[in-house]
């Protein structure tokens, strides 16, 4: 009667979601001021005012029809052209507006892609830990994913990739900012892994994909983003304005194919095909106008930066063992016992919401989402306190 994939998907919620939804719940029992959900990667630093600005001035001067009406399939011509021109100036890349395409979103970016991409029998790498929707993604488009674990300082270990590399591997998701933890990939790293795509490509006669998975490219506390195009030819970036400009309820962003790839009329054709037959045509026609206008605008990364210095000093105080984030807006620390799990549900008690890092594709880490307002992590450093002395993290505290 239905699919019955799906419908364990639709009954099994990710577990990132479940302990949102948890949450939500248990603030309606004991008050919003009493739970410290650190679940969901929702921005808590409004948009820049440029954001609202172009709103209105667009309401203001575009006529409704247009402004709301349907844009061409890909976006509307004059947003990938400004889009193009973005990546042109900013990051020296020959883009042209035929190699974009506006999504709903870094979802819709990765999901049209790997439709685009994937054969029968392919397969694509993801580097561990990683965002657990990326195994749906790919098994969703057909393909099978292949989990290659990063080092012990959670950066990619080349040896381990190129073992991972076979006769039916399509293409690398590369996620930098990386969500759960906040490491970025640097220059030196980044040229490393085109330098392996480019003789594993060469070996194989056929180019092996790197996917580039960027919603934090612009929340960084000081680190260096390097922009993967530049890098390696045949290389595909999923864009989403959602953390940048804190518009993740809005649904925008886009896909970038290089003009360098060595079938880039093809794949963007097929990326439009796609996104034809998955339904993601025409992404919100307001929205494709207000990014195109804060093109390289970012909400407060400072009020970020003093969440992360705030929790990371805090936990470290305690005895918790973290991993000091260069972006994004997570912190990864690791369990004081072997399971995750175990310990995000004695966390529950205390009414700290965490999520286990068995999701992410590796074990024994939680995942602290920063993005609160800070009053929200002033009011829990006394449950991680509490929670860190039953450990016994606290024996002269």
């Amino acid at each position: 009667m239905v699919n019955l994939k799906n419908l364990k998907l639709g009954e099994e919620r990710s577990v990132i979601r479940e302990i949102f939804e948890y949450g939500n719940a248990r603030k309606k029992e004991i008050g919003e001021e009493n739970v410290f959900d650190f679940s969901l990667g929702n921005p808590g630093v409004p948009a820049p005012p440029e954001v609202n600005g172009e709103i209105v001035r667009l309401v203001r001067e575009m006529p409704s029809l247009k402004l709301h009406g349907y844009t061409s399939a890909a976006g509307a011509p004059e947003v990938r052209a400004a889009v193009a021109e973005y990546i042109r100036t900013a990051f020296g890349v020959p883009m042209s507006e035929d190699g974009v395409y506006m999504t709903c979103g870094a979802a819709a970016s990765l999901t049209v892609t790997l439709h685009a991409l994937c054969e029968e029998g392919d397969e694509f790498i993801v580097l561990t830990p990683c965002f657990p929707e990326y195994r749906v993604f790919i098994e969703g488009a057909g393909g099978k994913t292949v989990c290659v674990p990063t080092d012990r300082d959670f950066r990619i270990d080349l040896h381990a990739l190129d073992a991972a590399i076979g006769a039916h591997t399509k293409g690398v998701i590369l996620n930098s900012p990386n969500n759960p933890t906040g490491v970025v990939c640097s220059e030196g790293e980044l040229s490393a892994l085109a330098a392996l795509l480019a003789r594993r490509s060469a070996e194989r006669g056929a180019p092996i994909m790197l996917i580039a998975d960027e919603p934090y490219r612009e929340l960084t506390y000081g680190a260096a983003v390097p922009y993967p195009m530049a890098y390696y030819p045949d290389t595909v970036v999923c864009y989403s304005f959602s953390k940048s400009l804190s518009l993740a309820g809005e649904r925008i962003g886009y896909i970038a194919v290089s003009p360098q790839c060595a079938c880039a009329d093809a794949l963007f054709a097929a990326v439009c095909g796609a996104g034809r037959a998955l339904g993601f045509v025409c992404a919100p026609a307001l929205f494709q106008r207000v990014a195109a206008g804060c093109l390289g605008r970012s909400a407060d990364v400072e009020e970020y930066c003093k969440n992360r210095d705030l929790l990371l000093a805090a936990l470290t105080a305690c005895g918790f063992e973290c991993v000091p984030p260069e972006g994004a807006f997570y912190l990864f620390m690791k369990s004081p016992e072997p399971s995750a799990a175990a310990f995000c549900e004695r966390a529950k008690a205390h009414e700290l919401l965490l999520v286990p890092s068995d999701g992410f594709g590796v074990t024994g880490y939680v995942r602290i989402s920063y993005c609160v307002e800070r009053a929200v992590i002033e009011r829990s450093l006394p449950a991680f306190r509490s929670l860190a002395e039953e450990y016994g993290l606290l024996k002269n505290g």
